[in-house]
């Protein structure tokens, strides 16, 4: 998993929510759709000095799982026995093997820059993610495939900034909702389709801020919107 993988999942998902290819660089996608999520930072491995990514950045001090792993199968973690005067020295004792571990990544393949990812493929930049594929800047994300800047949200396909939903698909900006299909910016709704600027209602389509319109008149102001999400 590289950055040009990551842009050909970010491109696959514009085309299906907008019918646009990406025209951003992965900087400008963090910033423009990224920008809330919580997602793993870079550190450093405090033994090796090298580059890596942590869910948690609090302890300063960090150990990749794969050098965790090198040194418990070969010296162990273990320590003689020493002397201990104070607390002062127990705590430097503690502190030299409290390593906080990076890239926990579990029964996953190609992974990138991300921390505690499990049962997953081809993840970018993300955390808590499990069983999905094809996922990029994303947040305790599960049962997913092709998802952008999304938090705390499942079984949904082809998002851009969805959060705490669910059963979602081809969908921008959709925020507590259920079973919401090709629709921008929904808030707390169940089962739309083509909707936008919608909240707290259930069960419609071609609706454009809670009002109902037709079929093509809908889709001639979609496309007005779709073109200010890709400019603004």
């Amino acid at each position: 998993m590289n950055d040009k993988k990551a842009l050909e999942i970010v491109n696959k998902i514009f085309n299906n929510v907008f019918n646009k290819d990406n025209k951003f660089t992965l900087d400008e996608i963090l910033e423009k759709f990224a920008f809330d999520v919580k997602l793993p930072k870079k550190v450093y491995d405090s033994v090796t000095n090298e580059e890596t990514w942590a869910d948690s950045i609090n302890s300063g001090k960090y150990i990749t799982l794969k050098n965790m792993e090198k040194k418990d199968s070969s010296t162990g973690w273990m320590l003689e026995k020493k002397e201990v005067n104070n607390l002062e020295d127990l705590v430097n004792i503690w502190n030299s093997i409290n390593l906080t571990t990076t890239e926990r990544v579990y029964d996953s393949i190609n992974v990138a820059k991300s921390d505690t990812i499990y049962r997953s493929e081809n993840i970018y930049n993300s955390t808590d993610t499990s069983d999905s594929k094809n996922m990029v800047f994303c947040d305790s994300c599960g049962n997913s495939e092709y998802m952008l800047a999304s938090q705390r949200t499942g079984k949904s396909n082809f998002c851009i900034r969805c959060d705490d939903s669910t059963d979602c698909s081809s969908s921008y900006n959709v925020v507590c909702s259920k079973k919401v299909i090709n629709s921008l910016f929904i808030q707390d709704s169940f089962d739309l389709y083509e909707c936008i600027f919608c909240s707290h209602i259930a069960s419609k389509k071609y609706c454009i801020a809670n009002m109902q319109f037709e079929r093509e008149e809908y889709f001639e102001i979609k496309k007005i919107i779709v073109d200010w999400i890709m400019n603004s």
